[in-house]
This record gives C-alpha cells, sequence and structure tokens, in this order.
C-alpha cells in the first residue's frame, strides 16, 4: 500500500519526465526523485536519447545522501549496455535502499530483470506506483517498443456539423479552428517524430509542415502519393532530408530516382487492394527507421484508409464554433465500411474550440 507521500514523490518524477516530451524519441521519458528523512535530496530525467538516464541525474545530485535513501523512477531501471551504462549498477553502487517504480519496462531486453538484479543485491523493490499515468505518459514508447510500430495518432480540425473542406480541399475561410487550437497543433508537431498527409493536401494547401514555436522540433514529413504526382518544388521538400514519400511498385522510377537524387527518402510498398499505398507496410517501414510515432494530418481518404487498415491508436478532434452546412464539403473521415467507436474519451475546452480525444 503506497502512501499519499509516496504518490507525492511519484507525481513529482512523472512531470520531469515530462519536461522532455518529444525529445527522447525512440527512448521513454522517465524522471526520478530521490528521497531521505522526507526530503527530496536528488532529482532527474532523462533529456534526450544518449544522454544520461533519468536515475543517473538524480543520483549525481544526492552524491552521498543516495546512501539508505528511496528511489521514485517512473519506468524500470535499465540493467543492460546500449548508448549508456546500466542504471542499475549505479543504483547498487550508491546503495540505495529502496526503489519504487511505476511501470516495467516493456521492452523485452529488460522488462523484470532491472527489477529482480536489485532485489538480488538486497535492495527492497515495489513497483504499480501511479501506472495508469505512467503508461499514459509513455504510450508512444510502450506501443513501439512492443511492437516496432509507430504510434499513430489522426488529428483534424471541423466544423460543428464535423466538415473539413469542400470536395475541391477549399474550405470557407482560412482556419477552422481558433488560435489556440492552431497552437496546440504545432506543440502536438513537435512531440511527434513524423507527420503524415495524402498527396492532396500537398497539391491544396501546399504546407511546410513544420512546428513553427520557438525551440520546436521539425518532425519528419510524410507524403503518401502511389504516383508520384507531387511537384518537386512543393514546400514540405524545403529540408529535403526530413521528407519521405511513401508510394507503390507502380509508381515511375524515373520520379523515385529524381526525388532520391534531391534527398528525398522513398518508401516503397506493394499497392494494397485499392492500388494505394499500404499503410500497414508503410507503417513497418517506418518503424525500422526508429520512427515511434506518427501524427496524420491529412484529409478524410487518408484518414480513412489509416482508419480501416487497422494502425490508428488515437484520434484528437478539433470542434470549431463554425457550421458549414454544406452538402459537398466532406467530412473528416470519408470511406469506411465499418463504424469505429473511441473508447476512453477526454473532452476539453481549447479557446473557443472544444477538443475531444479518444482510444480507437
Amino acid at each position: 500500500m503506497f502512501s499519499s507521500q509516496d504518490k507525492k514523490y511519484m507525481a513529482k518524477a512523472l512531470s520531469l519526465a515530462s519536461r522532455a516530451r518529444g525529445k527522447t524519441s525512440p527512448n521513454p521519458m522517465v524522471g526520478c526523485v530521490i528521497v531521505k528523512h522526507n526530503q527530496i535530496v536528488g532529482q532527474g530525467f532523462h533529456c534526450a536519447a544518449g544522454l544520461p538516464h533519468a536515475e543517473i541525474n538524480a543520483l549525481n545530485e544526492a552524491g552521498d545522501d543516495a546512501h539508505d535513501a528511496t528511489m521514485f523512477v517512473t519506468l524500470e531501471p535499465c540493467c543492460h549496455y546500449g548508448k549508456t551504462p546500466p542504471c542499475v549498477d549505479e543504483i547498487i553502487k550508491a546503495k540505495i535502499k529502496k526503489v519504487i517504480i511505476s511501470i516495467q519496462d516493456p521492452n523485452p531486453v529488460v522488462s523484470g530483470k532491472g527489477l529482480k538484479k536489485l532485489q538480488e543485491a538486497g535492495i527492497i523493490v515495489e513497483s504499480g506506483l501511479l501506472q495508469d499515468r505512467a503508461s499514459k505518459l509513455n504510450e508512444v514508447y510502450i506501443k513501439y517498443i512492443t511492437t516496432q510500430m509507430p504510434f499513430v495518432l489522426i488529428k483534424a480540425g471541423m466544423s460543428m456539423d464535423g466538415k473539413i473542406q469542400n470536395i475541391d480541399g477549399k474550405i470557407q475561410d482560412k482556419w477552422i479552428t481558433g488560435e489556440k487550437s492552431r497552437y496546440l497543433v504545432h506543440k502536438m508537431r513537435g512531440m511527434y517524430d513524423a507527420i503524415m498527409v495524402g498527396k492532396q493536401t500537398v497539391l491544396d494547401d501546399n504546407p511546410y509542415l513544420t512546428c513553427r514555436l520557438k525551440g520546436g522540433r521539425d518532425p519528419y514529413r510524410v507524403i503518401v502519393d502511389s504516383t508520384m504526382e507531387i511537384p518537386m518544388e512543393s514546400n514540405v521538400f524545403a529540408s529535403p532530408q526530413m521528407a519521405i514519400i511513401a508510394t507503390t511498385i507502380n509508381a515511375s522510377q524515373e520520379r523515385i530516382d529524381a526525388f532520391k537524387k534531391l534527398g528525398v527518402r522513398v518508401i516503397i510498398t506493394q499497392p494494397d487492394k485499392d492500388g494505394r499505398v499500404d499503410i500497414p507496410e508503410l507503417m513497418k517501414q517506418l518503424g525500422k527507421l526508429e520512427i515511434t510515432s506518427v501524427l496524420i494530418e491529412g484529409g478524410a481518404h487518408i484518414n480513412a484508409s489509416a482508419l480501416s487498415s487497422g494502425v490508428v491508436d488515437k484520434m484528437a478532434l478539433f470542434i470549431s464554433s463554425q457550421i458549414f452546412g454544406k452538402r459537398d464539403y466532406l467530412s473528416v473521415v470519408e470511406g469506411l465500411d465499418t463504424p469505429i467507436r473511441l473508447k476512453d474519451i477526454c473532452v476539453k475546452r481549447v479557446g473557443e474550440d472544444v477538443l475531444i480525444e479518444g482510444f480507437v
């Protein structure tokens, strides 16, 4: 049974971990707090892949005070050599008395082994504290490390009557949703490894698909184009090393070679039953590139393709106060064979808009 003090310290560790949101891929976000005599003597979080882990940062801050202290860490400490040495060895060396974790590391290289090594060294180990919060924090990492497939979120802005654009790809106003929603979308772009759109979005809007926030990280731009029709001068290719085109074996080899020469990565799949890019195969290929998360910002048809193929984990729907009321306007999703009901719904106000999030 965990005390209220235990929960307070783990909540602090989770808060620390979240500071690195969007910066640790393909690693998880991890926070750590070291407590002695009801005082925090050390704390830290994992800032980025290749840098010291949260436990090491906390131990360094604690120094000799780590002896006989309790460590609160949001994820099971690692016990293997990767880009950094094993954390469990340093925890044992520091003579920590007790380690409390939120969740075991789902990585099969680590899962349970780190805890076992700590116990064998005589350290008291407890797990499960605020585990739901910890799992949600690392929903991307958990999906990727257990399936080698990226976590996929569909984001869409729509009118109150569920419309996103007319059949020609145009909307009545430049923006459907408000300024606060657009700010949040750019924060989301900075948290995901890649942003994916269909060919039509590029042809209609010619977007850059960057994170336009100060200090924000630009994601990879994945453009799904089964026929390679996108103009090479499109804005998404302004930084060609950050662009990926997904196409099929039926695409022009000449066009494929031209984009490769430009510096764009090209992923080629077999066509699906409709002659389009095989979305599950695309996700497998993105996973091999250590792209752990994909934000889909496409139109009605690519949303339907992704949902129908079963690769989508979550949806984020921004609903504005506008009502379009036009029969020829497309909905967020067009072409599903069977309805989809979202689970674990969360509703929040964003300025004048409403954000509905749910898992598929």
